[in-house]
């Protein structure tokens, strides 16, 4: 009875240890195995996340990710750390975070609320707002949604930009066609080939993709914004071991002015493959989200 019992205790030991393990396992467990950190990133969000002339991935929310990659490898105190990436869309940019296929997502992803839910966000590292963009020759004011009626606006399909058109048109009985695009670059050129009037983006991106077009000219692109949208590098749900490194990380490269030079090399100045200028200066509510880091999803925090 003795031996059943003493048995007994030590497999609810073992079970225990198990347990702890298992839940202590997280992705600076998986790095520090590997060797190695996995970046995803869309291929065509300019200049956040893109691929240069030799399909490199570049941009300004990659840079700030491959700054992060030194610091996960300075605390896990690796000689040395394979940064490697791999490529993200709207639609599967959370599954494959969630299992485990990259470890952080670094490009132009709003940090909302219910997004909460599934993943966790590290402290803000852009404000956009959303903007209309359409063609000149379109007919319509991007600055006022009640002029795209009855026409089509592109947007991101699974994205927040996607959702708030398609609420601002049911709202209003606008009668828009909101036509759901895979990807930024796919939503400009519906605009371009005449597919859609005009689309729904954050203006960043949407300065980013006239500015890379052939013919800037021809597109105008809208000064009142829609909605206010925090950027945040998407980490893993419930690890903050992880999220301590990344946060701590990204706070560091806030206050040592990092950010805000990566920021001028990618908005304020000429940018490969083409050598175009945004000459886009960095907002009030993004320099407010420097100086006060916050990973809220609440826009209210960034006014």
């Amino acid at each position: 009875m003795k031996t059943i019992a003493t048995l007994a205790a030590a497999l609810l030991s073992a079970a225990a240890t198990t347990t702890a393990h298992a839940e202590g396992a997280g992705r600076l467990d998986k790095i520090r195995e590997t060797g190695a950190i996995v970046i995803g990133h869309p291929e065509s969000s300019v200049p956040f996340a893109y691929l240069d002339a030799s399909q490199k991935p570049i941009g300004y929310t990659v840079e700030i990710c491959q700054e992060v990659a030194k610091a996960v490898q300075a605390a896990l105190k690796l000689p040395k750390l394979e940064v490697r990436y791999n490529p993200t869309t709207s639609a599967t940019r959370i599954p494959l975070l969630n299992n485990g296929t990259i470890d952080l997502e670094c490009g132009n992803t709003t940090n909302l609320p219910d997004r909460h839910k599934l993943v966790s966000f590290a402290p803000t590292t852009f404000v956009a707002q959303v903007v209309l963009m359409a063609r000149k020759d379109a007919g319509v004011d991007p600055n006022n949604p009640a002029t795209f009626r009855g026409k089509a606006i592109a947007a991101q399909a699974g994205g927040q930009t996607f959702r708030l058109i398609s609420e601002i048109n049911a709202k209003n009985n606008y009668g828009i066609q909101v036509i759901g695009a895979k990807d930024t670059g796919e939503t400009f050129l519906m605009v371009q080939s005449g597919r859609a009037a005009g689309s729904a983006n954050d203006d960043g991106l949407a300065y980013g993709s006239v500015a890379s077009s052939k013919n800037p000219d021809d597109f105008v692109i809208g000064t009142k914004g829609l909605q206010l949208a925090p950027y945040g590098i998407m980490e893993p749900k419930d690890d903050p071991a992880f999220k301590k490194v990344v946060d701590d990380a990204v706070i560091e490269l806030m206050k040592n002015g990092k950010i805000a030079a990566i920021y001028e090399k990618y908005f304020n100045s000429p940018i490969p493959p083409r050598g175009i200028n945004l000459k886009y200066p960095m907002s009030d509510a993004l320099k407010r989200a420097l100086a006060h880091p916050t990973d809220s999803g609440d826009p209210a925090a960034y006014e």
